[in-house]
């Protein structure tokens, strides 16, 4: 006799096959987009289609009396005038916990060459955040494995951080290193707009066997088209919100929002919205406010999902559109320098540059009293640094600059130190660091 999850499982399977579906036809073609008669009645914005004969799906982006117009996820060079189009309507995913360890398409289909079995629930792609009223406050510290984040920059259960970062800088490992050892039920990584040889170092070098375990990876490439790397982002977080619905605590990392939003603007470009910022069409700061909202703490009897946001930052422009805008949506931002990378210290944090919101109120006073003196030395030796470096500064002209001076390696490799002691030890180490001479003058 079948189990109850057999039977719940063969019941979700059967409404998938739409045996009754719509079919239009191809009325015209241009160079990125096809119209099509006859689904004006069934379809919306944001439904899927298939183009039957060439094996190809595309979303649409808009609908008239007579027409639909669809953006392919494929080429159309095979398409021709009058072939048939399938309705497909909201197409969903089916997350389940044998997902786990695996990597996927933003469709739901496996990429690591294995079968992938389907859960019993379908799970919409596009949802509306938990209503505000509803939503439960920060959770309690969680532990990085990093006395910096431990510390200094704390991230939170439910949080949502930026990680701002050019190319080369340390932004995968770091973030592998997150997945292997930030606490966590379950990890969701959407890896979007990455190169395919990227992907395949990230999930078996960086990430490894350890953080794979209890990890989801929704990759797209950068090959793919625009709607296809929008959608992966999509999907991972609507696989994170599966798991927050279970009451699971889920860490969900994307990598990067910046190719979502450029992917978004390929999309509103062809769909005929006008360029506002610096290229980017004025509907991506709706796009990113969802997207983030979607993420942090649930409502009660749900988990959170933490956030851990890639933002590529070219010349380490902070005020570029995407970067600009997410500042001002997240709960804190991380700054990679190139310059600190440069001269070997990983990860290469700005920490000056750098803010959790989840300060003071994670931190107890007398935590918050050393991570005010590790800033105040940090900012009083970055003001002085040219001078020194350069020999114009004379010790013993100011009894600041000279504690600073003395401070700054101590806290520099502090700053890259991994514990396995959590937030007692972390503390400790800064604590140790700030142990000189004249520190107690700026504590």
């Amino acid at each position: 006799m079948p189990s109850l999850r057999s039977l719940d499982l063969m019941s979700s399977v059967i409404p998938r096959h739409n045996i009754a579906a719509r079919v239009g036809r191809i009325r015209s073609l241009s160079a990125n987009m096809v119209a099509v008669s006859g689904l004006s009645d069934v379809a919306s914005v944001g439904h899927r289609v298939s183009f039957e004969s060439i094996g190809v799906q595309g979303e649409v982006l808009s609908v008239s009396e007579h027409d639909v117009n669809v953006l392919p996820d494929g080429p159309l060079a095979e398409l021709r005038i009058g072939q048939p189009v399938r309705h497909l309507g909201e197409v969903g995913i089916y997350p389940d916990d044998s997902w786990l360890g695996r990597v996927i398409d933003g469709e739901g289909n496996p990429l690591d060459g294995q079968p992938l079995v389907d859960g019993a629930k379908k799970v919409a792609l596009f949802n509306a955040p938990p209503a505000a009223a509803e939503r439960r406050g920060f959770g309690a510290r969680l532990d990085t494995g990093y006395t910096l984040f431990n510390t200094m920059l704390p991230i939170v259960r439910g949080q949502r951080i930026g990680l701002f970062s050019g190319s080369g800088v340390g932004k995968s490992s770091l973030m592998g290193a997150f997945a292997s050892e930030m606490e966590a039920d379950v990890v969701v990584i959407g890896l979007i707009g990455e190169r395919g040889r990227e992907v395949n170092h990230f999930v078996r070098q960086v990430l490894g066997k350890k953080g794979l375990e209890r990890s989801v990876i929704v990759a797209s490439t950068s090959e793919k088209s625009a709607l296809a790397r929008r959608r992966a982002a999509f999907t991972a977080m609507a696989v994170a919100e599966h798991f927050r619905d279970e009451g699971r605590n889920v860490l969900l990392m994307v990598d990067s929002i910046t190719r979502l939003a450029e992917a978004h603007r390929e999309i509103a470009s062809t769909a005929g919205e006008p360029a506002a910022m610096r290229g980017f069409p004025p509907s991506m700061v709706n796009l990113l406010a969802g997207f983030a909202e979607r993420a942090g703490p649930g409502k009660e009897g749900q988990g959170d999902i933490t956030a851990i946001l890639t933002v590529l930052v070219s010349g380490s422009d902070m005020e570029e559109p995407v970067a600009d805008t997410l500042r001002g949506l997240l709960d804190g931002h991380v700054v990679l320098s190139r310059t600190i990378a440069e001269r070997g210290r990983f990860p290469a944090v700005d920490v000056l540059k750098s803010v959790s919101r989840s300060l003071p109120d994670a931190a107890t006073a007398v935590e918050n009293d050393l991570i005010g003196a590790a800033r105040r030395v940090l900012s009083t030796y970055e003001d002085s640094e040219i001078m020194v470096r350069s020999g114009l500064y004379q010790p013993g002209a100011n009894a600041e600059v000279d504690t600073a001076v003395a401070l700054f390696p101590g806290l520099d490799a502090f700053a890259a130190q991994r514990t396995d002691g959590g937030f007692d030890a972390s503390f400790e180490a800064l604590a140790g660091a700030l142990q000189a001479q004249g520190a107690a003058a700026l504590a």
